[in-house]
């Protein structure tokens, strides 16, 4: 697999580091050159001297051969012209893009970017994670689909204690997938009896999560 950096701050950097470590084959460009002199003598031939948001920059580098173009830099709308040079011109499969500023997150996936990361948004997420005290915790989510597939705590005073599976009016769009009971994997029926202590496991609609965690989890005193 070839993958593209583009932005060699800390974030790229220290990515290409991990991918060369792991036996990827790897461009990090970078446009600063005294920054890019520093890269080079870490991470040798694998760092380039250019500037990503140009055309002839990605077609030096052989972007049309890329399987994946990660644009990292400090700037959103840098980083927005990349991706979508690597994307449209160039034609490569998967394009990911930093987010500096949380507002800009939507554009750039209406634009046409795969995937972003937001560093605003990841630590706002651990700190409401913190604060529901781990009542609900999001395991992945299905690319297209607008699906989740989360993992719930059932407690003690949860108000599906004690109740089957087929008595628990779950949203439209939700389907228990396991229980997770101590050491045991419990592929349910309707029914299954819910216990406390029990971990639920569901895909359900990214929309209705909040529904789903309402349905199972009563407020803790």
């Amino acid at each position: 697999m070839y993958v593209i950096i583009v932005g060699g701050g800390k974030v790229g950097f220290n990515l290409a580091k991990e991918l060369l470590r792991d036996g990827y084959e790897v461009l990090l460009i970078e446009k600063d050159k005294n920054r890019w002199a520093m890269l080079e003598r870490v991470l040798g031939e694998a760092v380039f001297l250019g500037d990503g948001c140009e055309m002839r920059t990605l077609q030096e580098v052989g972007c049309a051969r890329a399987d994946v173009v990660v644009a990292v830099t400090g700037h959103d709308e840098d980083n927005l012209t990349i991706c979508q040079l690597a994307k449209r011109k160039f034609n490569v499969p998967r394009v990911i893009a930093r987010v500096n500023m949380p507002q800009n997150e939507a554009v750039l996936k209406a634009l046409g970017v795969d995937d972003t990361i937001c560093g605003t948004r990841i630590i706002y997420h651990l700190i409401k994670q913190e604060i529901e005290v781990n009542q609900i915790h999001l395991l992945a989510t299905l690319k297209g689909g607008g699906l989740d597939i989360v993992e719930i705590n059932v407690y003690d005073n949860s108000p599906v204690v004690g109740k089957s599976l087929k008595d628990i009016t779950f949203p439209p769009r939700c389907l228990v997938l396991s229980i997770l009971r101590g050491s045991e994997v419990i592929v349910p029926s309707g029914q299954t009896i819910i216990e406390k202590g029990d971990k639920i496991i569901s895909v359900i609609d990214h929309d209705q999560v909040e529904e789903l965690k309402n349905l199972l989890v009563s407020k803790r005193e």
